[in-house]
């Protein structure tokens, strides 16, 4: 699970041969909203967001081809991206329902990773500004 990013998305093909891949929904939502204008943005979001809120795969599948006929009228953009991004944004569907919220977006890690450097911050342990080879006197 991770943003599209074209080199981790070749590395993680490279390395995990055969294993899906999720596209953070996060990530994936805001290259949606930067090509939209300001106006419609709630609108657009809140019917992308439709997807996510249905109960199995089929029904996943189902309102994803409907969310996509209806913004191809009027934003063909955004509905050509969910379709390119189809298989990567509803990878999740596959697993079963108890695990959605934790693989469907890269937040969790985030936050875990953001808590971690709050830590180390207040610890000081690993602090920049001391130089390496303070930890063994006479070695350098």
């Amino acid at each position: 699970m991770s943003d599209a990013h074209t080199g981790l998305k070749k590395a993680i093909g490279t390395v995990f041969q055969g294993a899906g891949w999720q596209r953070c929904r996060v990530h994936f939502m805001r290259n949606v909203l930067a090509v939209i204008p300001k106006g419609s943005q709630d609108m657009v979001a809140s019917i992308i967001r439709t997807i996510f809120a249905q109960p199995d795969r089929e029904h996943i599948e189902k309102q994803f081809r409907e969310v996509t006929t209806m913004l191809g009228r009027s934003h063909p953009k955004v509905a050509a991206m969910l379709v390119d991004a189809q298989p990567d944004l509803l990878a999740f569907a596959a697993f079963p329902r108890r695990h959605w919220r934790q693989i469907w977006s890269t937040n969790p890690l985030e936050r875990v990773n953001k808590e971690i450097k709050r830590r180390t911050d207040v610890v000081g342990v690993f602090s920049p500004t001391l130089p390496l080879y303070c930890a063994w006197p006479g070695r350098f």
